[in-house]
Parts: C-alpha cells; sequence; structure tokens
C-alpha cells in the first residue's frame, strides 16, 4: 500500500514499525456540542483506513481520543450551570451514538484527556529537564528554537513564522502581558482561572494544553513511534506541528513515520459556519438522510480532494448507492430460493477467471493511497457483472459466491451495509405496505387495472417503489 505522507509530500510504501502490526491515532473531537458533518468526514475516511488493512492481515492497534476539556467546554458548563465534566460525559455518549449510526467502528482504544493528566505532567518535565521548556509564573511553555525540525510538516519556514508573529508580540510587549521567551514558544500547560476545572502540578493548578494531550495519549497507547497519524488537514498547523516538536524532543525518535490529512468539507461550494446557517450536525444530517447514505457520499472522493456536501450531491450518491443494494438483493434473493443446483462449469470459469479481476482491481484503487472513489466504481463494475451473469436459472451456490465477495468489499471495508436501514420503516407500516400491494395483485388478477394504479400510486406517496418480477413484487423505500 502507498501512502501520501504530508511530512515528504509523497506518496511512499507503508512499512510498519513492527511487520504485520499498524499503530493508528487519530485525533478525535473536542466534546462540547454534537458532532458536525466536517467533524464525520476523518471519522468515516480513517475507519475505512483502518478496515482496508486489517482486510490486508494486519493488526491494527486503532486510538482516537476525545478531548475533554478545553475552553469551549468550560464555557457551556457555565452557561448550563454544572460540571464539565456533565458536559463532556453528555456529548461523549452522543458522539459514540452518531458513530455507530455511521457505522465507525470504536477505537481500540478512546482515551480522555482527563483521565491521563500525571503521564501530561510527567512528560511537561521531561522537556523542562531536558531544556525544551520553561515555567513563566506557572505557565510552562515549549522552547520552539530548541527543536531544530519544527515547521517540517506544515513546510514552514521557523524565520517566516516568526515575522508574522512581530504584530501580536508587540502587542503582548506593550501591554505587559508578554512572559514568552519567543513569540512562537507555545503552551504546555496553564494556570486555572476562576471557576475552572484544575489539577495540581509542580508549576501550578491547572489544565494541559491542547497539544500535549494527543502527544501523551498516543505514546502511552501506541508507543514513541506512531505507523500513522491522521486527521483533517487544518490540523497540520499549529496543532500537528507541535505534537511533532514535543514528542520528538522528549522520546528523541521519529514520531510518525506517516501523516494522512483529509481534505475540507464544504457546504454548497461554502465553508461551514454558524453565522452562514449551513452549519450542520451529524443527527440533523442523519434525520434526513440514511446514515449509510452520507458514508457512501463521504467515500465517494478520494480522502485528500475537497469535498462539497449539498441535498443534489447527497440525493446523487443516494440513488448510486440504491445500484449496489439492488445488485446485493437480487443475489440474496437467488440464495435464498436456494434451486439446489451445482455450480454450472460456466459459473466455476466466472469465479475463477472472471471474479478476482474485479478484486484485484478494488484493492489497486485502495492501495493507491486509500483511493476509495476508484474502489467504489469498481464494485460498481462487480455490480453489473454480477447483475449480468445470474438469473433464475443461476445457482444458489454460486450468487452466494458473487455475494460473500461484494459483502467483503462493500461491508467489510468500505463500511456501506448492504441491506437498507430496518429503522426506516416500522411493523406497521412494513404490515400496510404488504397489505396494499397484496390488494393490488387481487386486483390485477381481476382485471382492476384502475385499481392497481391507484394502490401503486398511493405506495408511491408513502415513498414506496415497487417492481413487478418473475419472482413476485418487490418493494422497497424510495
Amino acid at each position: 500500500m502507498r501512502i501520501f505522507n504530508t511530512l515528504t509530500r509523497n506518496k511512499e510504501e507503508f512499512k510498519p514499525v513492527t511487520p504485520g502490526k499498524a499503530g493508528i491515532y487519530v485525533c478525535g473531537p473536542t466534546v462540547y456540542d454534537f458532532i458536525h458533518i466536517g467533524n464525520a468526514r476523518p471519522m468515516i475516511v480513517f475507519d475505512t483506513l483502518r478496515r482496508y488493512l486489517e482486510y490486508r492481515g494486519y493488526e491494527v492497534n486503532y486510538v482516537s481520543n476525545f478531548t475533554d476539556v478545553d475552553d469551549k467546554i468550560i464555557r457551556r458548563a457555565q452557561e448550563e450551570g454544572v460540571e464539565a465534566s456533565e458536559i463532556s460525559e453528555r456529548f461523549i455518549k452522543e458522539c459514540k451514538t452518531d458513530m455507530e449510526a455511521l457505522n465507525v467502528r470504536p477505537a481500540t482504544v478512546h482515551p480522555q484527556a482527563t483521565k491521563e493528566i500525571p503521564d501530561m505532567i510527567e512528560m511537561v518535565q521531561q522537556l523542562i529537564d531536558q531544556g525544551h521548556a520553561y515555567c513563566v509564573n506557572g505557565t510552562v511553555y515549549f522552547r520552539t528554537r530548541s527543536f531544530d525540525g519544527y515547521g517540517k510538516l506544515s513546510h514552514k519556514n521557523i524565520d517566516d513564522l516568526e515575522s508574522g508573529h512581530r504584530d501580536e508580540a508587540h502587542r503582548l510587549k506593550v501591554s505587559g502581558e508578554d512572559e514568552k521567551e519567543d513569540p512562537l514558544d507555545f503552551v504546555l500547560w496553564k494556570p486555572k482561572k476562576e471557576g475552572e476545572p484544575f489539577w495540581k502540578s509542580p508549576w501550578s493548578e491547572g489544565r494541559p494544553g491542547w497539544h500535549l494531550e494527543c502527544s501523551v495519549m498516543s505514546r502511552k497507547y501506541i508507543g514513541g513511534t506512531l505507523d500513522i497519524h491522521a486527521g483533517g488537514e487544518d490540523l497540520i498547523f499549529p496543532h500537528h506541528e507541535n505534537e511533532i516538536a514535543q514528542s520528538e524532543a522528549a522520546n528523541n525518535q521519529t514520531f510518525s513515520n506517516y501523516w494522512m490529512h483529509n481534505g475540507f468539507l464544504k457546504i454548497d461550494n461554502e465553508k461551514m459556519s454558524k453565522s452562514l446557517g449551513n452549519f450542520f450536525t451529524v443527527r440533523d444530517i442523519c434525520g434526513k438522510y440514511d446514515p449509510q447514505v452520507i458514508r457512501f457520499f463521504m467515500l465517494s472522493a478520494q480522502y485528500r480532494s475537497p469535498l462539497n456536501f449539498s441535498d443534489q450531491l447527497v440525493e446523487t450518491a443516494k440513488i448510486s448507492l440504491e445500484r449496489i443494494l439492488n445488485g446485493a438483493e437480487k443475489l440474496e434473493g437467488i440464495v435464498a430460493k436456494n434451486n439446489g443446483k451445482e455450480l454450472s462449469d460456466a459459473e466455476k470459469k466466472l469465479l475463477t477467471e472472471e471474479l478476482p479481476g474485479y478484486v484485484e482491481k478494488f484493492n489497486a484503487a485502495m492501495d493507491d493511497d486509500l483511493n476509495t472513489a476508484d474502489a467504489i466504481s469498481a464494485i460498481f463494475e462487480l455490480v453489473r457483472f454480477t447483475n449480468a451473469s445470474t438469473d433464475t436459472e443461476t445457482s444458489s451456490t454460486f450468487a452466494k459466491a458473487l455475494y460473500d465477495t461484494l459483502f467483503t468489499l462493500s461491508d467489510t471495508v468500505l463500511g456501506i451495509h448492504l441491506t437498507r436501514s430496518a429503522a426506516e420503516i416500522s411493523d406497521d407500516e412494513v404490515a400496510k405496505i404488504e397489505a396494499l400491494i397484496a390488494e393490488r395483485t387481487a386486483a390485477k388478477k381481476e382485471k382492476n387495472f384502475a385499481r392497481a394504479d391507484e394502490i401503486r400510486n398511493q405506495l408511491s406517496d408513502m415513498g414506496i417503489v415497487i417492481e413487478d418480477t418473475r419472482e413476485g413484487v418487490k418493494w422497497k423505500k424510495a
């Protein structure tokens, strides 16, 4: 597998630290509200990376954190008059609910910042002892210029960065707020403010800086060198840049061998923001669309490409996904019928000579920097092949072999279910639909075509599409 490494700006062959194993760290959300649709993209993309590596035989240690102490969490807690921990625990639970809806598997470990404070204090002290950090009035800063490689991930020159901070440095100096040795130095530990949660440390009662949290949690749960560190491209600078500086300074070894970053998500070609009224939570969107349509939509573009979210594009994704689901449904119907026929010579030839080519095309796409767009194209080709290769005379053994292959690529690897969401239709609705279909069948037998058409239109108004086949009437949610 070749991965585009943000650090080198090249596609590189994936070679893990330990053969057969992969340690992946993905920056998770700050839990002060429901996750938004932008949060969903890295969750889905890197869940798919994990699934693919497991499919290829790797043992994956997948770590994704929850930032559960932050200014936004504290502010919301103060607004509601509750403890910050109540806010974070509430929205960790809600986040997990949304992740489950999107078929994002739980991480091997979901560490929480507040539960790792002792290890954070230990790393800060380690950096102070090594001369990479210093304390001023209870605040501990990382001495950025003590780390020679600063800027290597974002490809920024440290002198250019400093010139960009001159106005801010001048403002702080004039106001008397300037405590840093250098404007580029960043916070590792900060003293508490009135009403904020805090932990005791050698420097002050306070809490860790955001950048520090991921360095400590990734080291604890994966090790000194990660195989892959991933997240949205908005995290490249300063978050991931600062992680590298403090981790490599403390550990004296490469922090991560590969860096993967997904592209931005826009809403109707605009940046998502509450002020524009185009800020959507995953909960909002999943109330409008099946979560599997959202997952399919997110994977329909290569992860590094910018992705535009709009109703029209999601509707297109919905129609495309239907083609796959219909193909799977046809195969399931043949398997369920179980005609007991033996594999024919023609079917054996198709399984040995034709089918592997579609799997190889899928694997080649995924091996090329997780190109899920081309992988989905390979699945469409597979569905066309299965449709053309099966009919009422097809053996159930052949149909099952095709279905199992389609299931592995779509469901196991891409995380896209081959069955429609059962939650979309209640048992009462199913009973009503099937009663109407039975009435329509009877009307057609009696040549009462006007009534049959009325029932079809009634079902259509209910959002139900029916199809007359040789096996009987089939129906599905539109």
